[in-house]
């Protein structure tokens, strides 16, 4: 039975690895985030559930092993790093979250500087095809689309229900983790105690 939940563990950990290079990779985000001089605060919180995702993919591998061999040693490593692993993604769901006006005004500063520029540039006309937006509040577009938003309001839709994903993929990780925690050291000690009866 411990064994099925350490591969669970690996599971999530390969799922939230997906996700985080989904993230990284979405042809929309990187279209968005391409030029010079382009904000990282996004892909900051993308990079930490990328690093968090392998990690928790290698240690629920020897949370396995520790498991099989009925090994208190992988097993209290496994925990100590499951441990660290949780107190680092909860480090940084709270930067994310104290950050994510910070990171929406960035990526909204770096489009209204490059429309100022150069509104004609590939990137700005990727960003309004992306985004169907066009102008910023203080200088509307001058051919609109349709019924298209202002670019400031579109980036901010578009970033709020990226930080979304991974806040809810970096809680549901938390909880496999601390759950994980709780087997291992439940495993741990049925292994000492029927080391002692013995």
């Amino acid at each position: 039975m411990f064994v099925l939940w350490y591969t669970y563990i690996v599971l999530m950990g390969s799922l939230v690895l997906s996700v985080g290079l989904w993230l990284r990779f979405d042809p929309e985000t990187v279209s968005l985030l391409n030029g010079h001089g382009a904000p990282e605060t996004f892909f900051i919180g993308v990079y930490i559930l990328i690093v968090a995702g392998s990690l928790v993919m290698l240690v629920g591998f020897f949370g396995c092993c520790g498991a099989v061999r009925e090994s208190q040693c992988l097993l209290g490593s496994f925990f100590a790093c499951l441990l660290i692993i949780f107190g680092a993604e909860v480090a940084a769901g709270v930067f994310g979250f104290l950050n994510k006006d910070k990171i929406i005004e960035d990526v909204q500063n770096f489009y209204a500087k490059t429309y100022n520029d150069n509104n004609n540039s590939t990137l700005i006309t990727s960003y309004h095809k992306v985004l169907n937006c066009c102008g910023t509040k203080a200088v509307p577009c001058s051919d609109p689309l349709g019924e298209s938003k202002d670019c400031e309001v579109g980036i901010e839709e578009f970033f709020n229900s990226k930080l979304y994903i991974i806040g809810y993929v970096g809680i549901g990780i938390a909880g496999v983790m601390i759950i994980g925690m709780i087997f291992s050291m439940v495993l741990c000690c049925a292994i000492r105690n029927s080391r002692e009866v013995i």
